[in-house]
């Protein structure tokens, strides 16, 4: 495996497509992840699945993420009709869901399943519209399981669309 310093992170997707990848200062890089990887990882499912795509993973400590905006999601029927706007609900879930997939990369997380438990600094900065590519971060501020706190944000066109502090709990499945 090749050793990145911090200045050296993946950059073309072959390189995100690699093994996971150790940088000098212990941060894990992992794979790029897909749909399909996704879904295994946490258990939403269409309609309420809201992350397309991971471009950026660093075990247990930040990810990087995107959600298509198209005409075709349902929410868009009512709202609102004639002026559609993605809500500000759904951008939070597409966050979180994000988070969940970055702390199921953690040893910690086996057989565990990601709920939110709260969120404080709630910021809605630009409206996400269809046709727009919602790219989100999470990034882990404290966790001491079973509690972890992330801040998150999301971005259209490089514009900060949303921005939060995200509190989440570990459970056991099926619980």
């Amino acid at each position: 495996m090749e050793t990145l310093t911090m200045t050296e992170k993946p950059n073309t997707p072959s390189e995100l497509e690699n093994a996971a990848t150790e940088a000098a200062d212990n941060e894990v890089y992992l794979p790029a992840l897909g749909i399909r990887e996704i879904m295994d990882l946490i258990p939403h499912r269409y309609p309420f699945l809201l992350v397309d795509r991971v471009t950026e993973h660093v075990q247990g400590k930040r990810i990087r993420g995107y959600k298509n905006v198209t005409m075709n999601e349902p929410f868009f029927q009512g709202h609102f009709p004639g002026d559609p706007i993605m809500p500000g609900v759904l951008q939070l879930e597409a966050m979180a869901q994000l988070g969940a997939v970055l702390m199921m990369s953690t040893a910690a997380a086996k057989g565990k399943l990601m709920v939110f438990a709260g969120m404080d600094n709630v910021r809605f900065r630009r409206m996400v519209l269809p046709g727009d590519r919602l790219d989100m971060e999470a990034e882990l501020v404290r966790f001491r399981a079973p509690i972890g706190k992330s801040k998150c944000c999301a971005y259209v066109n490089g514009e900060l669309a949303v921005e939060a502090d995200m509190v989440f709990s570990m459970v056991n499945r099926n619980a």
